[in-house]
């Protein structure tokens, strides 16, 4: 276990407890010692640490906005690989897989947070959502220095921690947002591009990507008394916990939804939830009690039935199925693609 990562993705102050990953694809959380200390961190690549130039395909649950000011090499993200042409702004929402290939003095700044540090500006989801599908945004000559002062301005306010500095972070993080959706590349707002009902599907299928990436936790209520960090139990989401998280009703997200896809939010659901059970049972070696709690089953025997009527055979069968005739190897770490890799570390509290 590497000893230098103890502090990677983890709010300083906190001591890391790290577990074994069994997901070929590793999942970080940005875990933060509960209740006082605010979801968010900034610092250099030096500061963050290794695992802000990891060269394996992971994803996180929390955001990941990078400007990089120096560096040779490419960054693949969703199998897509983006070559440095230094400066860039780059946004990782949550559930997107990335990784550094062949990267070489890469330099620069990490900007990490959660959801709930948007509730000051709760717009600013949509927007993010939207600077991740364009990551790599190039800011001319004349606008570049002043980024960069920005998020100089945020690292010293996070490192000095005077009266007031989470209002200011806030604020500092909305211009942020803001100024990047103005550089050349961005796409515009939302709802100037496609219909209301569009974006809230799209809202809705980047929400259950999320949900069912994260171990069904996404979604799921805080415990009593909890903080910022872990301790989220895994639930089945509800049609109604999507509308209520995107601010429509029920049968309003229904409507959007099929109206797009030509299918409901329910089914759609479902076969989220199937497609991460059976990837769970073919790729690691977690136990079919295991693989239903990561969907957010709490109970193992009703999983086995859905499974069942769902697919047509037991959990057990598809993995003695998926036995018979596996998946093609992974490819390598750098080469693009989905890949197994080796236990690693995991940054968060079980």
């Amino acid at each position: 276990m590497p000893t230098s990562s103890a502090d990677i993705y983890h709010v300083p102050g906190e001591q890391a407890d790290w577990t074994p990953d069994t997901d070929p694809v590793p999942l970080h959380r940005l875990s933060v010692p509960a209740p006082n200390v605010l979801p968010f961190a900034i610092g250099t690549f030096d500061t963050i640490g290794p695992l802000s130039r990891a060269t394996f395909p992971h994803r996180h649950t929390f955001y990941e906005l990078l400007y990089v000011t120096s560096g040779t090499g490419t960054h693949v993200i969703e199998q897509v690989p983006w070559r440095l042409r230094p400066p860039h702004l780059c946004v990782i929402a949550p559930g997107q897989v990335h990784y550094w290939a062949g990267v070489r003095d890469l330099q620069g700044w990490v900007v990490l947070f959660t959801d709930d540090f948007l509730l000051a500006h709760p717009e600013d989801r949509a927007a993010l959502r939207r600077l991740a599908e364009r990551p790599w945004l190039h800011p001319d000559p004349g606008t570049a220095p002043a980024l960069a002062a920005l998020i100089s301005d945020m690292g010293r306010e996070f490192r000095d921690r005077e009266d007031g500095f989470i209002t200011v972070l806030r604020s500092y993080l909305h211009v942020l947002i803001v100024r990047a959706q103005r550089l050349p590349g961005a796409l515009p707002p939302e709802e100037e591009t496609v219909g209301r009902s569009t974006a809230v599907a799209r809202q809705f299928a980047q929400l259950l990507t999320m949900h069912t990436r994260s171990g069904g936790t996404a979604l799921s209520p805080r415990p009593a008394g909890g903080g910022s960090g872990g301790g989220r139990a895994a639930v089945r989401a509800t049609v109604g916990a999507y509308a209520v998280r995107i601010g429509v009703s029920v049968g309003y997200l229904t409507e959007a939804v099929k109206r797009t896809t030509g299918r409901t939010p329910g089914q759609l659901i479902r076969e989220a939830e199937i497609r991460e059970a059976k990837r769970l049972l073919a790729a690691t070696g977690l136990t079919v009690s295991q693989v239903a709690r990561e969907v957010g089953f709490a109970d193992p025997a009703y999983f086995c039935r859905f499974f069942r009527r769902e697919t047509g055979l037991s959990p057990g069968d598809f993995r003695r199925q998926s036995e018979r005739d596996p998946l093609p190897p992974a490819a390598s770490p750098g080469t693009g693609g989905n890949h197994h890799v080796r236990r690693i570390e995991s940054i968060d509290r079980p």
